[in-house]
């Protein structure tokens, strides 16, 4: 019993952990900005831009991808 209960935990840790990544953002549509088939979308919480042409916003952070390396 104690197996399952661990196993059952695990899972449930893989799930909030492995989706870590897309909560920080909440994309907003850009439709002045579409290109084409390509639609745009800007992050409210961290001012990223990015293009899709699947339905849908993006799915991961594009903060780091947007920002100047130095």
């Amino acid at each position: 019993m104690i197996v399952v209960i661990g196993l059952i935990v695990a899972f449930v840790l893989v799930v909030i952990f492995s989706r870590r990544g897309t909560r920080a953002c909440r994309w907003r549509a850009d439709r002045t900005g579409d290109k084409g088939a390509l639609r745009k979308y800007r992050c409210a919480a961290c001012g990223a831009e990015a293009f899709t042409a699947t339905d849908g916003p993006p799915r991961d952070c594009k903060a780091d991808v947007n920002r100047p390396r130095l």
